[in-house]
Order: C-alpha cells, then structure tokens, then sequence
C-alpha cells in the first residue's frame, strides 16, 4: 500500500489541490491529509494549528474564518482547500487525519452526507477522536498513528477497533510488527523517502508506506 503524504508534499505544497491532484494521477493507494476547523467550522486541510509555516500569513487556524483562510497563498499561488473540495478533486480512497473530537464530529457529517463511508479512512493520534469516530460512523475504517508510542500500538489499536497501524518507522520494531500482525492489524510506516528506510520497510515486511515522493511509490509499487 503507497499512501501520498499529503498528497506530494515532497515536490509539491503540502496539503493542496495541486499536491492531491499530482498524488491521483501518481496512481496512489491512498491520499493522505491533515483536517482542522476553521473559526466558522470549516473543515480545512492543513496540518498545523497555524497558518504559519505554510502559508503567507500568521496566525491560529481556530482564530481565522474560512474566508480569511481563502486569502492565504498556500504554496505556488494555491489555496487552503476544504475537505468537500479534496473528495471533488481526486478519485483515490482519502486517509483523513483529524487531531480532536470537533473536527471528528464535521467530518463524520460530511462523510455521512456525502455517503463517502466507502473512500474515507480516519486516522489519528488521538485515541478520542477515533473514539468519537467510531461512535459516530460504527463502520468507518479506523487507522492509529503512532510516533513515540509505537511500542504499545498493538494494544491501543484494538482497544479503539482500528485495523491498521499507521507508525513511525524510526521507533518500528520487528516485535511490534509481530505484536500487531498477532492482533490482526495491518502495519504502514511513515515517513519513507530514502533507500534506507525503502530496505528497512522490507526487512520489516510492512504492509505498506506513507511517501512524501513520487519516485518512493514508484519504487515499491512493484514489491508491495
């Protein structure tokens, strides 16, 4: 399984349409990005809490109103898209990542109305919001993200009825692996952009990795 980390955000601005639209025509398995509720409860695309790093402005994304987000330049003249605008843009399966259980609460409407419950997995560090999720959508696919916690994935996942692990490859180890596939649970790692963390990934016998580059999902495609 190839998933674009935010769309290409290697070779393109993270977490835009061009980026998502770069990731579709790659052929991908899944795109991956990042939601967040604007101060009138938009559901935009981004990945920190600030505007700062990704775009031509300052300030909480919590404290913007969609309309003053859409004046932001996101990277190359693009802009901060919404999640509605991502599902319009792309045909490839979504891994929506939420951060709290407000943006889990839109986000499971939006699936609902727009009847996405067969394109849309949710993923998250935050044991809440994937509980939340789950209350919400009983039958949405779940995947845990893990960084430093990625020893206990195994037992977290399960206990929120995930199916997948989503773990950084750096704190991945061949007993986690173990514990997870014992559980039932498939394992992807992020974030592979080298030919190091490529042999490493194979060594592991991951299901699957989380790319910021083209070229990464090119190279394991054939092998996964």
């Amino acid at each position: 399984m190839t998933v674009g980390h935010r769309g290409v955000m290697g070779v393109e601005p993270e977490n835009t349409l061009r980026s998502f639209r770069h990731a579709d025509r790659l052929g991908l398995d899944a795109i991956e990005l990042d939601l967040h509720l604007s101060k009138d409860g938009a559901l935009v695309v981004m990945h920190d809490t600030t505007v700062d790093r990704t775009t031509d402005g300052t300030g909480a994304i919590g404290d913007l109103t969609l309309a003053e987000l859409r004046g932001l330049d996101a990277g190359s003249g693009e802009q901060v898209p919404v999640f509605e605008e991502v599902v319009d843009a792309v045909r490839s399966p979504l891994q929506a990542e939420i951060k709290d259980v407000a943006a889990a609460r839109v986000l499971a409407e939006v699936i609902t109305r727009r009847e996405l419950h067969d394109r849309v997995t949710v993923i998250s560090f935050h044991a809440e919001a994937l509980r939340e999720s789950c209350a919400l959508l009983p039958k949405i696919p779940l995947v845990l993200v893990t960084g430093r916690s990625t020893p206990t994935a195994a037992v977290r996942a399960v206990e929120l009825g995930a199916h997948m692990v989503s773990c950084d490859l750096r704190h991945l180890t061949p007993e986690v692996v173990r514990e997870c596939r014992e559980a039932g649970l498939k394992v992807i790692s992020w974030t592979v952009n080298t030919a190091e963390d490529l042999a490493r990934v194979r060594e592991l016998e991951l299901d699957g990795v989380v790319t910021d580059l083209p070229e990464i999902s090119a190279a394991l495609r054939p092998a996964l």
